[in-house]
């Protein structure tokens, strides 16, 4: 038999629990490659089985110094070192394991076990955040694996908490002074830092503009005309409350998915007026009766520099919240626009999260922000809310870049059909529903996902201390 014959058959009896027959072939492999680490680690493995260190030792260094150079070889070998009470020297062989494989998460879990045993705590904490950052996500669901996953993330968050500590002792001087909307940006970039929050970026679900900052909320200083907008609530508020009067006539349910699609996390609102909409314009169209009811409303939007696109925009509407209603986390369908509200009704106990960031509504201020990033809204109050939405154009796109969109935009309905499900600025569209990610991108659509190699996680848990719960 040939080198890479044995080496097969070593493998797949291995596999199938025939150890002695593993041994044969292994044999028989150091007999043409001495060196071979392979054989060397096998018969380590076997040693370690039996406790019998030295021998187990002596052949993990021979795997080591073998050829093909292996992660597992040296993370076997610092078990054997640790055990003996190596401690610097199993470390030593940890670092050659993860410059090997840098995928290893066990082996930075297992450096974080020796460095808690020599005092290092924050040594420790750093191998299990690298750990933790590279942990494979079907080991992370293990039940087994949950007691050393706590543990883990209870290191690492106890010295962020001391971190935190030291840092905030340094930055606080330097901030004091400045309001909270100056240092807002570098708050939320220290708790990102810190492990108290995570970064929620821009994730359009149809239409990505590069290049735009992912900026939850914007502020309506910036807006010439918000104030205007802003000084005409009072009016707005009382044509609003003349439609409710009308028992809601009108107003019809947000969330309205064809039958085609999947309503997804929008089921429990679906075709219900749990939340609702009166529209005055719905996809880029005027709805004459309801205009004629609001024209106060309209005379205030004249101001607005709002979106046009056929079919799409603008869209404007009052957005109804009933009682003990929750809208669930979605992002909107493009970054080429800014989302506004005009809080009119807004009862207590009524808040509105956008990425990391959660806002309560003040009546007569507007909320601007990028419907892109993860945002969802509460009405844990017995009233209920109504704000009016509305739409701009991002104010960082150029006119050129307007323009583009809006070419792209009325594009996309010619080619597909106007009542294609391509994320119309006006409703929220489950990713499921748009055809632009398999129809527009071929080469994406008939992948395959990534078949889990469950021999490459074996191989890398094997130096893993399971003794370690929280």
């Amino acid at each position: 038999m040939t080198l890479q014959h044995h080496l097969v058959e070593a493998d797949r009896a291995a596999r199938q629990g025939q150890f002695a027959a593993a041994a044969k072939h292994f044999e028989a492999v150091l007999v043409l490659a001495p060196d071979n680490s392979f054989a060397h680690n096998f018969f380590g493995q076997m040693a370690l089985q039996r406790q019998a260190l030295e021998e187990a030792g002596q052949h993990f260094e021979r795997a080591c110094q073998g050829q093909p150079a292996s992660a597992l070889a040296f993370a076997n070998l610092a078990r054997v070192l640790k055990l003996k009470g190596q401690l610097r020297p199993a470390l030593d062989a940890l670092n050659r394991a993860v410059k090997l494989d840098p995928m290893a998460f066990a082996a930075y879990l297992e450096q974080a076990d020796i460095y808690e045993a020599l005092g290092e705590i924050r040594n420790a904490a750093l191998s299990s955040s690298q750990a933790l950052a590279i942990l494979p996500e079907q080991v992370a669901r293990l039940p087994e694996f949950q007691g050393r996953l706590q543990y883990a993330k209870n290191l690492v968050m106890a010295d962020r908490r001391q971190l935190a500590d030291v840092l905030l002792a340094r930055v606080n001087p330097i901030k004091s002074g400045f309001s909270a909307k100056v240092t807002r940006r570098i708050d939320e970039t220290l708790a990102i830092a810190l492990g108290q929050t995570r970064y929620f970026p821009s994730k359009p679900l149809m239409f990505h503009v590069t290049r735009l900052p992912s900026i939850p909320f914007f502020e309506r200083e910036d807006f010439a005309w918000s104030a205007g907008v802003e000084a005409a609530t009072g009016v707005i508020r009382t044509e609003l409350e003349g439609l409710l009067a009308t028992h809601g006539g009108g107003f019809e349910p947000y969330v309205q998915t064809r039958e085609s699609e999947s309503p997804g996390q929008f089921a429990t609102l679906d075709g219900n007026l749990d939340w609702s909409a009166f529209f005055l314009w719905k996809h880029g169209l005027r709805v004459e009766e309801h205009c004629a009811a609001c024209p106060q409303t309209l005379a205030a939007l004249a101001q607005v520099p709002q979106i046009t696109i056929r079919d799409r925009a603008p869209a404007v509407m009052f957005s109804a919240l009933k009682p003990r209603t929750h809208i669930p986390p979605h992002n909107g369908a493009t970054n080429a626009r800014l989302t506004f509200h005009l809080p009119l009704i807004i009862p207590p106990d009524c808040s509105f999260r956008v990425g990391a960031e959660v806002r309560q509504w003040k009546e007569g201020e507007l909320f601007i922000f990028d419907d892109t990033i993860e945002h969802e809204a509460f009405n844990n109050s017995d009233q209920l809310r109504v704000v009016l939405i509305f739409d701009i154009w991002h104010p960082m796109l150029t006119e050129m870049e307007r323009q583009v969109v809006r070419a792209t935009q009325e594009g996309m309905m010619d080619y597909y059909g106007p009542d294609a499900p391509i994320g119309e600025l006006g409703r929220p569209v489950h990713p499921d529903a748009c055809p632009i990610a398999s129809k527009q991108l071929p080469h994406y659509r008939n992948r395959q996902p990534a078949v889990f190699n469950r021999r490459k996680l074996v191989l890398r848990t094997l130096a893993l201390d399971e003794t370690k719960k929280c």
